[in-house]
């Protein structure tokens, strides 16, 4: 069972996410340039959300970080170890699973580990203290020899070397550790190991890069800056530059498997219907913070339009091949709420609605729909708490078609 997530969100002049060169991002679609939010700001902006909007508990969230040695360091300072001792006995545990370290303490790509998960590896290594003390610093290559010509034929020597050292017991339970430690965002969004394939988890959701509804080009902000303590004789500005931004109205789409979603929490029926919940709200209440200080782009979205499916997923992005324009009668965000409609009309007449056990939509507009008018609730509480209900009962088999 699927739950998808259709949003329309117009955003005043704004830098929400950027490129290399500090520009909007962009992409071109149905032969047209559009404004685009990727697909990793949207997810970032969603679990700073889980936070903010204390959506969900700490020990259900999970950190992305190349720091994690810093952070067990800490915690082990906290119950009385040396901090300055406990870095080398972590770098030597981590390598014994083939996870590498540099010379700085950090792993060589972000790992993304749940609180559980973080906790559970600070207890272990604590229990094993005294056995994995003398192994701290064993089978380490500086950043020079990693860097070397030999480095490639070296690698995987010193890596053997690291798991090597480490008691295959101790590492066997911390691979058993590294099971997304009912951490909500993982579960959403999922990991990728390299050294532990078999710790991976495959993501519950898919999150499309938002495009704009309509065409848009870049426009330049000329700025000055004065110095408040120059002598008032001397005119001209101290600072001064470009700042790339434009303004326009994304279509928003992500969909969550709910069975997925229910494994990688391992089951927790109670915890999926938390994290779905949140999952919706905060992909609602989420906005990039790119340039915000500049620019304060807080615009909530017009249109949130919820699906409930057994199977058979829609995206409505080509609603939007041909661009939207403003009229006389209906501004730029009633015309795109007016083409979503219709293409949801077009899917369902040509694919039926078999399989779908609900759909809401909720919106800042009277005007626009048409297909979907039935299907129009009050506010945001009522839309998750329909999806909630519909898709608890999709589970255990008493979803109605509607």
């Amino acid at each position: 069972m699927f739950v998808e997530l259709h949003i329309l969100q117009n955003f005043a002049p704004s830098n929400l996410n950027r490129d290399d060169t500090g520009a909007p991002k962009d992409r071109e679609f149905g032969g047209y340039r559009r404004a685009r939010i990727s697909s990793q700001c949207l997810k970032r902006a969603v679990r700073t959300a889980f936070r903010a909007e204390h959506l969900l508990p700490e020990e259900n969230l999970a950190a992305r970080t190349k720091r994690v040695i810093d952070e067990l360091a800490k915690r082990l300072g906290e119950r009385g170890k040396s901090e300055e001792e406990a870095g080398p006995i972590l770098e030597a545990l981590l390598k014994g699973v083939g996870l590498s370290v540099d010379n700085a303490g950090r792993t060589q790509y972000l790992l993304f580990l749940g609180e559980a998960e973080i906790a559970a590896v600070a207890d272990l290594c604590l229990k094993n203290w005294d056995t994995l003390k003398p192994l701290a610093g064993e089978g380490a290559a500086s950043n020079d020899e990693q860097d070397s010509p030999r480095a490639r034929g070296s690698a995987r020597s010193v890596k053997k070397a690291g798991k090597d050292a480490v008691p295959r017991e101790i590492a066997e339970a911390l691979r058993k550790m590294l099971n997304g430690g009912k951490a909500a965002d993982l579960a959403l969004f999922g990991r990728m190991l390299a050294d532990l394939p078999e710790n991976n988890v495959d993501a519950a959701s898919q999150v499309a890069h938002a495009l704009s509804t309509n065409k848009v080009s870049v426009e330049f902000d000329f700025y000055t800056a004065v110095d408040d303590l120059k002598p008032e004789d001397t005119a001209g500005a101290d600072m001064l530059g470009t700042v790339e931004f434009n303004s326009a109205c994304f279509y928003r789409y992500a969909n969550v498997d709910v069975s997925q979603l229910e494994r990688n929490l391992q089951g927790d029926k109670e915890l999926a219907r938390d994290t779905l919940s949140a999952f919706l709200r905060a992909s609602v209440a989420a906005v990039p913070t790119g340039k915000q200080n500049s620019m304060a782009a807080q615009n909530p979205p017009s249109l949130v339009f919820a699906v409930v499916r057994e199977a058979g997923l829609w995206s409505l992005a080509n609603a939007f091949v041909k661009p939207v324009y403003p009229s006389q009668d209906a501004d730029l965000v009633q015309r795109s709420i007016k083409e979503l409609d219709a293409c949801w009309g077009k899917l369902a007449m040509m694919y039926g609605e078999k399989g779908i056990l609900g759909k809401w939509v909720a919106s800042t507009e009277r005007e626009g729909l048409l297909q979907l008018a039935g299907s129009r609730v009050g506010n945001i509480d009522q839309l998750v708490d329909s999806v909630l209900e519909t898709a608890a009962a999709g589970a255990t088999g008493a979803g109605v078609a509607r």
